[in-house]
């Protein structure tokens, strides 16, 4: 139960994130490094999951895993732009 509260408290900020991004169409201050490891991260925890015991809070990594996907996809979408200022 802890663990599915605190992937929903992670999820919380993801949507957040991707808003942002969206809306500026910029990311500046958004770290590729630390989005990548975030999602890693996600991905070793459905692996154990998987692994040890399958149950209903894998859905919650898989979830946040792909709002981080999601960020990672739209910082190289929007570093690749030239700067419209």
């Amino acid at each position: 139960m802890f663990e599915a509260i605190m992937l929903v408290c992670f999820g919380c900020s993801w949507p957040l994130s991707i808003i942002k991004s969206v809306r500026a169409k910029r990311v500046e201050g958004k770290s590729i490094f630390f989005l990548w490891l975030i999602f890693i991260g996600y991905m070793a925890g459905i692996a154990n999951k998987i692994v040890t015991r399958p149950d209903w809070v894998t859905l919650f990594y898989a979830v946040n895993g792909a709002m981080v996907m999601a960020d990672i996809i739209l910082y190289y979408r929007y570093a690749a732009r030239p700067d419209q200022s």
